[in-house]
């Protein structure tokens, strides 16, 4: 049980809606909203996903050797070295990269940043943010390394509509982008396209600019993706801001309260696309057994 609550670090929430929070829309909605922070819109709701993300990773670690790991890539405007450079330049860095990262690496700085000399820019900024009563927002990129070929359902459930549909559901989140992503679009498409080279296992991609993922199904390559989260929107610096009866007035909330969420969030984003490779893994399997049991239907 929780004994370290303080409830109180919210009462000026009773009076004001926090700008950029939940408190006025779920009250539109719902007509209610929670007394003590964001309720469902908080990140505490996450511990269940992170605990179920937990078993749905440890059956596809052990089954199929599936690697998921998630790291802080930017804080602010501190970034780390790959998002610094024009795409394709040096694409071939960061795809190693990406196939060699270990959580080990990840969680050897507390920011979760596997740069160190980024990881320490990184702290420094959330500090002097800290400092400031304000906030700040950053990215988490994250690579799935050994995922099964074939994962995916289109149209409308296609894989990486998956992993947006449950990265964008974590609070705070606000853009996800897969592969190449936005800096793609300033990319010709003889440049961006995979072309098919053969591997031991029959085709695989030279390049990765899809970021594992062709037509919404997986291709047997590295799924990479980043999210972005936003500045928290419970901060100590006083805001001019409207109460609920709408009278103006100033809002400055106390307590303990996160200047950046992003190196929280690296736990959340690694359980939700664990738990979304898996959901695709069962429909798959499904699919594959009903196949193999009408086969031998029509054979008897």
């Amino acid at each position: 049980m929780n004994e370290d609550q303080r409830q109180h670090d919210y009462s000026e929430t009773d009076s004001y809606p926090r700008p950029s929070h939940s408190d006025l829309t779920y009250i539109l909605k719902y007509g209610i909203k929670s007394s003590s922070g964001g309720g469902r819109s908080s990140a505490r709701e996450t511990i269940g996903r992170v605990a179920a993300g937990a078993i749905a990773e440890t059956y596809l670690s052990t089954v199929h050797n599936v690697e998921i790991v998630a790291f802080v890539s930017s804080v602010g405007n501190i970034r780390m070295s790959f998002l610094e450079n024009t795409i394709g330049s040096t694409e071939s860095s960061y795809m190693d990269f990406l196939s060699h990262v270990t959580r080990k690496q990840v969680d050897s700085d507390e920011c979760r940043c596997p740069e160190a000399e980024v990881a320490k820019k990184m702290k420094q900024k959330i500090i002097d943010t800290k400092s400031a009563k304000d906030s700040i927002g950053g990215t988490v990129t994250c690579v799935i390394r050994n995922v099964p070929k074939g994962l995916g359902e289109p149209c409308f459930d296609k894989l990486e509509a998956k992993l947006a549909h449950a990265m964008l559901s974590i609070p705070a989140s606000k853009a996800f982008e897969v592969g190449s992503g936005f800096r793609g679009t300033e990319m010709l498409g003889s440049v961006h396209n995979d072309p098919f080279i053969q591997g031991k296992n029959g085709l695989v991609s030279a390049t990765n600019f899809s970021g594992g993922i062709q037509g919404g199904i997986s291709n047997g390559e590295n799924i990479y993706f980043r999210v972005a989260f936003k500045p928290p929107a419970t901060i100590g610096l006083p805001q001019v801001t409207c109460s609920y009866t709408g009278v103006e007035g100033i809002l400055a909330v106390r307590g303990r309260h996160d200047p950046c969420v992003v190196p929280r969030a690296v736990s959340i984003v690694e359980a939700m696309a664990a738990i979304v490779i898996m959901d695709q893994l069962l429909i798959q399997n499904s699919r594959q057994q009903c196949s193999a049991a009408l086969a031998n239907v029509k054979k008897n």
